[in-house]
């Protein structure tokens, strides 16, 4: 299955981290927080408008929808 964006995973959804094509800071910012190629997170809360919440690494974050979408995933099975 090819990669596609965070912001499309439904909740409960296991995934693998492919790549992050986000702007200078946040791509730094993404990695301090675990968000990094190769990762395991999980789609906690993702209702189509407003934050996607996904855990990584026993921790939950929030994350803006615009940067959601530019983070590949690969879903697990």
């Amino acid at each position: 299955m090819p990669p596609i964006p965070l912001d499309q995973l439904p909740p409960g959804t296991k995934a693998r981290v492919v790549n992050v094509f986000t702007p200078g800071r946040w791509n730094y910012r993404l990695l301090q927080m675990g968000v990094v190629p190769g990762g395991i997170l999980e789609v906690v809360i993702n209702n189509g408008r407003g934050p996607v919440v996904i855990r990584v690494m026993g921790v939950t974050l929030s994350l803006g929808r615009g940067i959601a979408r530019r983070i590949l995933v690969e879903p697990l099975r």
